[in-house]
């Protein structure tokens, strides 16, 4: 399966640091580049259940594929939201549903530094997009 360009990129970009801490500000910084959502959308029924952070999903059906914004209060989480979304946005509901997290942030370089919590949270996420999908 052929990886979208934007998540071509990530792999690229996340390559190059050696270091954790490198990772970690190269991460935060794509969270920065996540479109906020309002505060409409930042709604209790946009809440992923699961998370320790506070983290909202919304999802947009559109030509067949399905595209998702998604925010946290927590930086690091926005950084790891943002390369979930280059991952999964155009995907269609099958690919998506059959998408294995721990594989993509394995190829980052990052899963090793996720915690249980934050993985356990990122599961969470990605169940929840099957939800909206199914």
């Amino acid at each position: 399966m052929s990886l979208p360009a934007a998540a071509e990129e990530a792999l690229r970009t996340f390559s190059e640091p050696a270091s954790w801490e490198q990772r970690a500000r190269l991460l935060m910084a794509w969270g920065e580049q996540l479109a906020p959502l309002s505060d409409d959308e930042r709604s209790e029924a946009n809440r992923v259940d699961g998370c320790e952070s506070q983290v909202w999903l919304v999802g947009d059906y559109r030509d067949g594929h399905w595209q998702f914004r998604a925010s946290s209060d927590a930086r690091l989480i926005r950084g790891l939201l943002a390369l979930l979304l280059v991952r999964v946005n155009g995907l269609p509901a099958e690919q998506l549903q059959a998408l294995d997290l721990t594989h993509w942030f394995t190829q980052l370089g990052l899963a090793r530094h996720l915690s249980p919590s934050r993985s356990n949270g990122l599961q969470a996420v990605l169940k929840r997009m099957a939800e909206l999908t199914a």
